[in-house]
């Protein structure tokens, strides 16, 4: 009877941290808000009402900030929206645009694989403390690999209230919707040429801002985009952009990275160097989807026989939901497909260096790129190369050893490219306005005897929090952070520098002067402030830089993996754009022996 009570209580537990970890825990749902006259406002499109949302900031939510992107204007540059005369209750997030279901989008791990949104869904929504006036605006771009996420998922009256600034969060087309540049559906105009029309609506946002946040009491001549991991790579295309030039005047770039993907590649077939998702193998895989021809040799020929308007009528008639038939909707709802094309209108079509070393070739601003200690730990964490459930239920790490030497050399990989080559470029380019972190946060609590702080540690997206200064997010991950004075303490320090710099361009000692003094680039021999608790390392400027050929060296020396394949699958993972045959054979006696092609990713 006890052994049985025991076997009981240990399933309990087990489903509890299954539930938490592997299906994203969801808020409980909270009443509607109800209008507050003194929220109206006038906007170029109309007038809005707002609410007051958490410690008291003033809410707007839904506001369109563009024509619904839709039918004839399906794969067009975004338009203004049309005025109305009708005052608009702005009390709830606009609609998702398409995408996989998701933590993301407010599903969860249960309801993933379904398609939710619609096309219409260029909203935005606005956040200030009360009586604002004239101050800095930060302007939140959401990650998802730019094909899922929402706006609607961060909250940010925390960071307006008690950090005076205004907040705004956006939604943009993601996927197939926004980034498509097949030649069929050429215009003449270059901007709806140019394939980036998730790149446009968020230069629409924010033209919006410049000629609306006043109402809202943000300074429009003092606008910070920021944004995580695929909102990261967004707001170094806003610095690539000359569209954007002058409408914003600071950038935070979180995870981040940039690379333009150039357009021979976004529209060629994979077989003519083209991206296995580009937009004529799309077409392809979408004529044998719908059965009107058996295999891709098929497609390419009927593909070739259509006229124009004959490929333009066929995709601009697909329901958007048709679209996802053609991917498969693992890895968080995120699917494979090119971004951020090098079109030579809307983004330069010139590599990463050219852009960024040259002052000319980019909107030059203060700017903070910073990465996540343990970054790829989110992206592995429920991998079955990596983890297992014993009982069926309760997760562990199979190899704890090889998993973090794993999470070590990829998320040092991210940094290289994500902060260490870019800022050096902008340095390069004049710019004495670079400042550079590392997030080391890992004090999440074990579940069931599996050690979270190791498990996930400074993982992926684990800082959006803390910049917010919100641990209640739509995300389902408050489970993760334990509430105990060094989160807070962190979370403040964050809050402080990130608004700090907003404020003036510069984190400096925070917005109260007492937080540790953050150097720019290469000051005193300093490039980096590492972020985490007053009772693990705190808070100190560190001088690391990782470079392609440190990482290389430190990978070729390393002799402590078990597993010699792992060795020379980081090194593909990791040195893709300057991979090396010869190294990569000299690595172990087991390289020479796999083709480098095994290794697709993590």
């Amino acid at each position: 009877m006890r052994k049985a009570a025991i076997i009981l209580i240990v399933v309990g537990v087990a489903v509890v941290i299954a539930t938490n970890l592997f299906v994203d825990s969801q808020p409980e749902p909270v009443p509607p808000p109800s209008r507050d006259e003194t929220t109206l406002r006038d906007t170029t499109s109309g007038t809005v009402v707002g609410f007051r949302d958490k410690e008291g900031a003033r809410s707007w939510q839904g506001i369109a900030f563009a024509r619904p992107p839709a039918e004839d204007l399906r794969w067009r540059a975004p338009l203004p929206p049309s005025p109305t005369d009708e005052t608009f209750e702005a009390l709830a997030p606009g609609t998702l645009c398409p995408q996989f279901s998701s933590a993301l989008s407010g599903g969860d791990q249960q309801t993933s694989g379904g398609v939710v949104g619609d096309e219409d869904c260029l909203y935005l929504n606005v956040w200030s403390p009360p009586n604002a006036v004239d101050l800095p605006v930060m302007f939140w771009i959401h990650g998802g690999g730019n094909t899922i996420g929402h706006g609607g998922s961060y909250n940010g009256s925390a960071l307006a209230a008690q950090r005076e600034v205004v907040v705004v969060t956006i939604n943009y087309r993601l996927g197939l919707m926004g980034w498509f540049a097949h030649p069929a559906l050429q215009t003449g105009d270059p901007l709806d040429d140019s394939g980036n029309y998730g790149t446009l609506d968020i230069v629409r946002a924010l033209e919006w801002v410049q000629a609306n946040i006043g109402e809202f009491g943000g300074d429009p001549a003092n606008v910070t985009v920021f944004g995580e991991s695929a909102g990261a790579f967004d707001t170094l295309a806003m610095m690539a952009s000359p569209l954007a030039k002058d409408l914003f005047h600071r950038a935070i770039v979180q995870s981040g990275g940039f690379e333009p993907e150039p357009m021979p590649r976004a529209q060629n077939y994979e077989s003519e160097d083209g991206h296995p998702f580009s937009a004529r193998e799309v077409l392809a895989k979408m004529l044998i989807a719908d059965g009107v021809v058996p295999n891709h040799d098929a497609a390419v020929d009927r593909q070739s026989s259509m006229s124009d308007r004959e490929i333009k009528d066929y995709l601009y008639n697909k329901p958007v939901q048709d679209f996802f038939r053609i991917f498969d909707a693992a890895g968080f709802g995120m699917v494979n497909v090119p971004a951020n094309f090098g079109d030579g209108h809307v983004l330069p079509a010139m590599t990463t260096e050219e852009i960024f070393a040259n002052a000319d070739n980019h909107n030059v601003v203060p700017v903070i790129l910073g990465t996540n200690r343990d970054e790829t730990a989110l992206f592995m964490v429920r991998d079955p190369r990596y983890t297992e459930n014993w009982l069926g239920f309760l997760p562990r790490l199979k190899d704890e050893e090889s998993y973090l030497r794993i999470v070590k050399y990829g998320s040092k990989s991210w940094k290289e490219r994500g902060v260490d080559s870019l800022a050096n470029y902008m340095s390069k380019a004049g710019n004495k306005d670079v400042y550079a972190y590392r997030f080391d946060w890992d004090e999440e609590p074990s579940q069931g005897g599996f050690e979270l702080s190791k498990a996930l540690g400074a993982a992926h997206g684990l800082e959006i929090a803390f910049a917010f200064g919100d641990f209640e997010g739509g995300m389902g991950l408050s489970y993760l952070y334990p509430g105990d004075d060094g989160q807070m303490a962190l979370a403040k320090s964050m809050t402080s520098y990130w608004t700090e710099f907003a404020y003036n361009g510069n984190p400096n000692a925070g917005r109260d002067g007492q937080e540790t003094s953050w150097l720019s680039w290469g000051t005193d021999g300093k490039t980096s402030i590492i972020l985490d608790t007053p009772n693990d390392q705190g808070i100190f400027m560190d001088n690391e830089v990782v470079t392609i050929e440190s990482l290389k060296a430190e990978l070729a020396a390393d002799t402590g993996f078990t597993d010699t394949a792992t060795q020379c699958g980081l090194y593909v993972r990791s040195f893709r754009q300057d991979f090396n045959q010869a190294e990569y054979e000299a690595l172990n006696d087991e390289c020479a022996s796999i083709p480098p092609s095994q290794f697709a990713g993590f």
